[in-house]
């Protein structure tokens, strides 16, 4: 990443008004050093050389706190701007990228980004904080303050200006050095820690599985070893960061010092006055101290750097262009699959190979195959969410006009469409709002009326008697408060109560038991007597035999050939 990345000003908004202020707080800042130095270079000149009295001296010594005061107050409002800048320029980037990796689709996220969005949206840009509450401004203050203070200089004393300006390109120079050792290392931490993320987002998804095996404790030592792993990288970053640090200090230390015998010899000489020579001395850190604090500051805010440039590789990467055809109407169309392969991720397995499948109206269809043939991968392309390497997916109107799903107006689909995946996705809110879209009080009789059939079918109605405030009761993010059967429940009543003419449900009888799975069964007849078209995954004979459709989907090995040449096509 540059040291101000215009994709940064372009995908955060608030960091272009943040920037405005900075440039013009650095401005100000210029013009009140200079004001400082000449004031106090006046005031110590007259009190021990001209033996002024100190009333003599209250109205410069007046002058000289004012612009005191108004450069901490000009510190000061940047800091309370950077801090509320580098909130709101987190909040977009982070909203941009999950909204980003939700267009590129499942397919992307399960090819191992996933898990790295997750990290990078959550921890990883929290470390670009201190790039814009202390890198930024030092940044600012470089271009502003430091070519002030040496024209100043020049006005003033010529050869400490030349050897200040000779001096000052040393400070980059090592900033340059130690700044590529210090980007590698914050890229091996931020790399340890999405992998840290990846290892525990499957720990504790996995965890009910492994702890009914009794091997929770199994994958404590990985954890552990890469949590060590990103704690060394962390120091390490540290490290650096310190010894960056202590070089500048000693360089720009040493910068100062050689202006300062300079003109302190020509000071005895006769050669400068007083006032002209504590000017330049109080001048002479000011014209190191921003590129020092850049220096500082950029390698205390890599990591931060490292994530924004990964946002941006995130924002960049193209998404695959969707159509502008208004879906037709479901309750007519027929949606068919011809020819479909699809190479699984991370997998060499072509899943499925080869799938045909037709999606009438009105029909229930039973997709059906061994683990890993890519029965839900079926579903993401009925649903379009995902394309095929090979094969065609298409809608035929109930006019036998025919539309491939990837010219499809997707929202005009989805509209036509309910989906209940393996884990129903429940947002939080109460059990009405949940199933029919509004609280209890907001529902006419028909509606309740309807909402407390569906239940019935179901058998959410007793999971609701049995809750504190019934149909009122709020539940957390992912149905938090339910068992799995009752989430699968919430689920399945609201796709009997959608008017969605396509229903899509997949495994809906995992992880239940029998009574569960009852459940399901009367759903599925309830949803097909309405007419509704149903297209159901499943292993369970007794959910088979509801279909009136079966289709078996198989995998294969890659061939590589055939289907590179297909993707080239």
């Amino acid at each position: 990443m540059k040291p101000l990345d215009p994709r940064l000003l372009r995908y955060a908004r608030a960091a272009r008004g943040y920037l405005a202020l900075t440039v013009s707080l650095g401005i100000v800042t210029a013009g009140l050093v200079v004001a400082q130095a000449i004031l106090l270079a006046r005031v110590l000149a007259a009190a021990a050389h001209d033996g002024a009295d100190l009333t003599d001296l209250l109205p410069q010594i007046g002058w000289l706190a004012a612009v005191v005061a108004v450069r901490a107050l000009a510190t000061g409002v940047q800091e309370r701007y950077a801090h509320r800048a580098a909130t709101r320029a987190v909040a977009e980037l982070r909203e941009q990228v999950v909204a980003r990796a939700a267009e590129l689709g499942p397919r992307w996220l399960a090819e191992g980004e996933g898990t790295r969005v997750v990290t990078l949206a959550t921890r990883g840009l929290d470390a670009l904080e201190p790039y814009f509450v202390k890198y930024l401004p030092q940044l600012v203050l470089s271009a502003t303050v430091t070519p002030a203070v040496l024209v100043v200089i020049l006005d003033l004393d010529w050869i400490s200006a030349a050897l200040a300006a000779g001096t000052l390109p040393l400070v980059p120079i090592f900033m340059v050095l130690i700044g590529q050792l210090t980007q590698g290392r914050s890229d091996r931490s931020l790399r340890v820690m999405q992998r840290l993320g990846s290892q525990v987002l499957d720990l504790v998804a996995g965890l009910p599985t492994l702890q009914a095996f009794g091997r929770e404790r199994g994958p404590a030592a990985r954890v552990q070893a890469l949590g060590d792993a990103h704690r060394k990288a962390t120091m390490g970053t540290l490290r650096i960061a310190f010894l960056s640090g202590m070089v500048l200090e000693l360089l720009t230390t040493l910068a100062v010092a050689l202006v300062a015998v300079g003109i302190g010899l020509r000071l005895v000489y006769g050669q400068v006055d007083l006032v002209t020579a504590l000017t330049v001395l109080v001048l002479a850190p000011e014209v190191y101290l921003p590129l020092r604090q850049v220096g500082m500051q950029f390698h205390a805010s890599t990591d931060g750097v490292a994530a924004a440039d990964q946002v941006f590789r995130v924002l960049e990467t193209p998404v695959p262009a969707t159509g502008s055809t208004p879906a037709p109407d479901l309750r007519t169309a027929t949606v068919r699959l011809r020819g479909v392969t699809v190479r699984a991720p991370g997998r060499d397995v072509l899943a499925p190979h080869d799938l045909d499948l037709t999606v009438a109206p009105g029909r229930t269809v039973a997709v059906t195959g061994p683990s890993g043939a890519g029965k839900s991968t079926t579903v993401d392309l009925l649903l379009g969410l995902l394309r095929p390497d090979t094969g065609a997916v298409e809608v035929v109107a109930g006019d036998g006009t025919v539309v491939p799903l990837a010219d499809v107006e997707p929202r005009s689909y989805w509209r036509q469409v309910a989906w209940l995946p393996q884990r129903p996705v429940l947002d939080p809110a109460t059990v009405s709002r949940l199933v029919s879209g509004a609280e209890d009080d907001e529902l006419d009789a028909d509606d309740r009326a309807r909402r407390d059939a569906a239940a019935a079918l179901t058998g959410l109605d007793a999971v609701v008697a049995a809750l504190p405030a019934g149909w009122g009761t709020d539940l957390g993010r992912g149905g938090a408060g339910l068992s799995v059967g009752q989430r699968q429940r919430v689920a399945l009543t609201r796709a009997l109560l959608s008017d969605a003419p396509l229903v899509v449900l997949d495994e809906p009888t995992a992880h239940l038991d029998a009574a569960g799975e009852q459940v399901v069964l009367a759903t599925v007849r309830a949803l097909a007597a309405a007419g509704r078209t149903v297209v159901v995954v499943a292993h369970r004979p007794s959910l088979i035999a509801l279909a009136d459709d079966v289709v078996t989907v198989h995998a294969a090995a890659t061939d590589p050939a055939p289907l590179a040449a297909a993707v080239d096509r």
